[in-house]
């Protein structure tokens, strides 16, 4: 299976950390986060990555070079962007990297998580939706792109920080797509946003998956030192 891993963010409430550091290598317990993150796709047999960079994109390649030197079984490539073209203009972008796959993962690197990528990919295949969005209970149900879901899975809502969420199911930042997203990516100008310009538009087209798993957005610095504390090795 293949996987694109969005990394190219500037993690700007992540300062003064990521004024010298991109975001996706910052450390958790010693190791850098893209590393968890390979870990995770090794253990679920992902074989080749996708990543996008931009912001310290040096330091991003340097650490994939470097990787890629190791008899690992999994395959990182980069997918420099001169300009961000957003989530979704960076899947459009590098559509011929998964050309013949029938489903592939799409994950934001920011996302610290322990998530059964394997159950997650087994339940989209079995509901064959264009997209399966894994999702996680928030308190915080404001802050987050939140889902309404049928007795099947079905996603029959989703919004992006509404004021009035009607259920406290959040986007996990984990997706298991088919071919058929790429009809909902053309024909849109970049930067094109994965959250506010295609999931809407596949309300009724996809399912939710609940993940019971850890998961943290280390983007702030509470959360970035919430995680060093609770993760484990």
């Amino acid at each position: 299976m293949k996987a694109y891993l969005l990394a190219a963010g500037f993690g700007t409430r992540l300062r003064p950390l990521t004024d010298t550091i991109p975001k996706c290598l910052v450390p958790i317990h010693g190791r850098p986060m893209l590393s968890w993150w390979f870990d995770l796709f090794k253990k679920h047999g992902v074989t080749q990555v996708l990543v996008n960079t931009h912001y310290l994109h040096e330091q991003v390649r340097a650490f994939i070079k470097e990787y890629n030197k190791k008899d690992t079984g999994l395959t990182v490539f980069e997918a420099y962007e001169p300009t961000l073209l957003g989530s979704g203009g960076t899947i459009l972008n590098n559509r011929d990297f998964v050309s013949g796959e029938e489903d592939f993962l799409i994950c934001y690197a920011d996302n610290l998580t322990d998530t059964d990528l394997s159950a997650f990919t087994g339940f989209h295949r079995e509901n064959g939706g264009t997209l399966t969005m894994a999702l996680f209970h928030t308190n915080l149900p404001k802050q987050c792109g939140i889902a309404a879901v049928d007795e099947n899975g079905l996603i029959t809502e989703f919004v992006e920080k509404s004021e009035n969420p009607k259920s406290d199911l959040a986007n996990a930042g984990m997706y298991v797509a088919t071919q058929k997203i790429f009809d909902f990516l053309e024909n849109k100008a970049f930067p094109v946003d994965f959250g506010k310009d295609v999931l809407p538009s596949l309300v009724g087209k996809m399912y939710g998956w609940n993940t019971n798993s850890y998961i943290i957005d280390i983007g702030t610095m509470e959360n970035y030192e919430k995680a060093n504390k609770e993760w484990y090795l």
